[in-house]
């Protein structure tokens, strides 16, 4: 249940990928609220409701490396993907995803150090500005989290296609997939039929 098997992922990967998931979809949904209708009063409330830009961008980094302890101490017993193209490129693309959910706070962090302003309580303020940890940021911090978005929406419509039309139960493996009675993966139970009495013997009995 908990652990990784080869037909699926185990209830801590679950967890770490939905979890993550959460913060990055609230992170982009914030961002294109901000831009489409700037600073109101609704806006800043609704964004209130959940966790900050910074938070998240703390939170992510901290849970992706969890996260990839966790996926290369059980890699022998996670589902393994194919050798074809596909799997191939799948791979390239969470490997993408594992540099970018790094970088992208990273940078955000180096910066928010450079500035000497810091960032309470996490990074204390020094008080000098370093412009070398700042030009990072600025200059890829926004290009790489619209990649990063990019490469979440290719990831959905993947997810989709694997399950909606190919149905070869990708999907299941990162969420509790049901077969057909409705069960969790597992085989229905039958029922016992009495065998009945052979005709013969009642023949017998009846002589």
């Amino acid at each position: 249940m908990w652990m990784d098997r080869p037909d699926r992922y185990g209830l801590v990967s679950r967890l770490l990928h939905w979890t993550m998931a959460y913060l990055l979809i609230w992170q982009f949904l914030v961002i294109v609220t901000w831009r489409l209708f700037g600073d109101r009063d609704w806006v800043t409330t609704v964004t209130s409701l959940g966790p900050g830009h910074g938070t998240v961008g703390l939170l992510v980094i901290g849970l992706v490396v969890i996260r990839a302890i966790w996926a290369l101490v059980h890699r022998k017993r996670r589902p393994v993907q194919s050798q074809s193209v596909s799997g191939r490129a799948a791979v390239a693309v969470h490997v993408s995803f594992y540099v970018l959910m790094f970088t992208i706070p990273g940078l955000a962090l180096l910066r928010a150090y450079g500035s000497g302003k810091g960032w309470e309580p996490w990074i204390p303020a020094s008080g000098v500005e370093v412009s070398w940890m700042m030009t990072p940021a600025h200059l890829l911090h926004g290009l790489l989290a619209w990649c990063l978005s990019i490469l979440i929406a290719g990831h959905v419509i993947m997810a989709l296609v694997h399950q909606l039309r190919w149905r070869d139960q990708t999907l299941g493996r990162m969420t509790v997939r049901l077969d057909k009675s409705g069960a969790t993966g597992e085989r229905p139970l039958k029922h016992a039929t009495p065998n009945p009495a052979p005709k013969q013997a009642s023949k017998q009995r009846r002589g």
